[in-house]
């Protein structure tokens, strides 16, 4: 469990530390999740939890027979860590996940270990065996681009609009609005869709 926490803490550095440059920071909340269909017949009870850690960064744990996976929305990823809880392996086909913005736009999304220059790639399936942890991030691949010249290179745009002033970021048309994250894992070669979906509540600068 401590290097579950460790790794957590490293994504969250990855994502919202080491920067120089104020941004406008959104607060989520998880209000819905989509479990397959036969969730309560073959998923056994479902419950959504929120917590807010020491450094003030809220994460949404959702758990069921199968899996347990707990959602941090960084500015530019989204990052999670889960935990599989059955007695099978199960597979994560990263091709077939979505990310929805605010605006009802459908992406494609990469996950670590993917080059942001390969972001058009197929990705190979991961395998999660039981009673094991996957600690990874998604990045919406339309997010990706590339900046050209001496100090440029690809780069990653933030998930929500970005302001200089307080007064701009609470007139975000982001506010109120939701996304939502196309999860589908595959179990005993059976492919199971979750779909989790955010609020976005407010906006502070940073």
């Amino acid at each position: 469990m401590k290097k579950v926490i460790m790794a957590f803490v490293s994504m969250l550095c990855l994502t919202s530390c080491g920067s120089l440059f104020k941004y406008t920071s959104y607060n989520t909340s998880l209000v819905s999740v989509e479990s397959p269909a036969d969730a309560k017949v073959k998923y056994g009870e479902t419950k959504i939890v929120t917590t807010i850690g020491e450094d003030g960064v809220s994460r949404y744990s959702y758990e069921d027979d199968y899996i347990n996976i707990i959602w941090y929305i960084g500015s530019k990823q989204l990052n999670f860590v889960l935990t599989n809880k059955s007695d099978y392996s199960i597979k994560l086909p990263w091709d077939d996940m979505a990310y929805v913005n605010e605006n009802g736009s459908t992406m494609r999304v990469i996950h670590s270990g993917i080059k942001l220059i390969d972001r058009n790639a197929a990705q190979a399936v991961s395998v999660v065996p039981k009673n094991a942890t996957l600690a990874d991030i998604l990045i919406p691949s339309n997010n990706i681009y590339f900046v050209s010249g001496q100090y440029g290179g690809w780069r990653e745009k933030y998930l929500f609009p970005q302001y200089s002033t307080p007064e701009a970021a609470n007139a975000s048309p982001a506010i109120g609005k939701t996304v939502r994250v196309i999860f589908p894992i595959i179990i005993q070669d059976i492919q199971n869709e979750y779909v989790f979906e955010f609020s976005v509540d407010s906006a502070t600068i940073k």
